[in-house]
């Protein structure tokens, strides 16, 4: 028998975020196979006299405690999607623009690595901080780290401003839309597709969804200041039993994605609506969160990075916070079109950005 070596690899948190980063995309972590990458932060961070750090599975805490009048929560996963070849990272030169490739350099090692960086390194703060590494981001919500501890230890949820690591070019996007997932059902009767009058073909019933699906506007809605625009469109379609068989059940799956002034009550009452006459089912659904950008250490942080905050179109995990109570921003490097692409890369100069943002607001300098 081969002999396994217990310990996890090393992290040289005083290397550069650039370095930091090809350091932990190096250690394969897809979803369900993150506990050597928690070792591995783990292990890192227990040097740090200035942090209490804290497991939970796979999730990975460390506070301060000294006493400041807010705390600010700072979040990402360790997780990646399945790798295809993009792994060990490297680094490469497009049109003169230096990238780090390979996966999870994006989604979202990257703005991990600016977040180990300074937690190592920012003994005194202007705040008071916790620092969040977690698990299972990638797969069902269930499973989701972030709200393991919140179910677990919502203690250390606690703070007055939250900002999630996500891809954004090391822009700051508010809030997120929310998602909902619906069955459409039409139903019919079987019979030989010879004699196709005898049966009621279910597929062809589902012919009104369609319609009404490609002649769908999504609506464009300006929610504190930021416009969010929706989307509602098929995902799946199921239907028939054989080549000769007129089909009695038809399914077309539909997932709408709902501005944040809709709560999901109200967006399934919307598709109600629209598909008025038709047996709907809701499977899946999760609110989103509004722009966060009301509160004071939200313009504070605004203003420290630059530039101007834009809406994030897709969920991400600033609507657990914000079911808290708790404002919070997405903010990291890595365009998000590359999150999850086989050519998934991030411009070095976008994590030397967002290390920059975070440094100057968090020690107002």
């Amino acid at each position: 028998m081969p002999v396994v070596d217990p310990t996890p690899p090393a992290l040289d948190l005083g290397a550069s975020s650039i370095e930091l980063t090809r350091q932990l995309c190096d250690i394969e972590s897809v979803s369900g196979n993150e506990h050597t990458i928690a070792d591995t932060i783990e292990a890192a961070l227990a040097e740090l006299e200035h942090l209490e750090v804290v497991r939970d599975g796979d999730t990975v805490v460390a506070r301060t405690a000294l006493g400041r009048a807010e705390r600010v929560v700072i979040a990402g996963h360790i997780d990646t999607v399945p790798l295809n070849g993009n792994l060990p990272s490297r680094f490469e030169t497009i049109q003169g623009q230096e990238y780090l490739w390979g996966r999870g350099t994006v989604d979202m090692k990257a703005g991990v690595a600016v977040q180990l960086k300074l937690a190592a390194e920012l003994v005194a703060p202007v705040v008071d901080l916790t620092w969040i590494w977690y698990d299972h981001e990638e797969v069902s919500s269930e499973l989701n780290g972030l709200g393991r501890v919140a179910r677990n230890h919502p203690e250390l949820l606690d703070g007055d401003f939250a900002i999630l690591g996500e891809p954004t070019a090391s822009a700051i996007e508010g809030g997120c839309n929310g998602t909902m997932r619906a069955v459409l059902r039409t139903v019919g009767v079987r019979a030989h597709s010879a004699r196709a009058w005898v049966g009621h073909n279910a597929i062809h019933d589902a012919a009104p969804i369609l319609a009404i699906l490609a002649a769908y506007r999504p609506r464009e809605v300006e929610v504190d200041g930021l416009v969010y625009r929706e989307g509602l469109n098929a995902v799946a379609i199921e239907g028939g039993v054989a080549g000769n068989v007129i089909p009695d059940e038809c399914l077309v799956t539909v997932n709408y994605r709902f501005a944040p002034s809709r709560s999901a009550a109200e967006a399934e009452q919307h598709l109600r609506e629209l598909f008025a006459g038709f047996e709907l089912t809701v499977t899946d659904s999760a609110e989103g969160a509004r722009p966060g950008l009301n509160a004071r250490l939200a313009r504070d942080f605004l203003s420290a990075v630059g530039g101007e905050a834009r809406p994030k179109y897709g969920w991400t995990d600033v609507a657990r916070f914000s079911a808290l109570g708790i404002p919070a921003v997405n903010y990291g490097p890595g365009d998000p079109l590359k999150a999850h692409a086989d050519d998934e890369r991030v411009a070095v100069e976008q994590i030397l950005d967002c290390e920059r943002g975070l440094r100057a607001w968090l020690t107002a300098s």
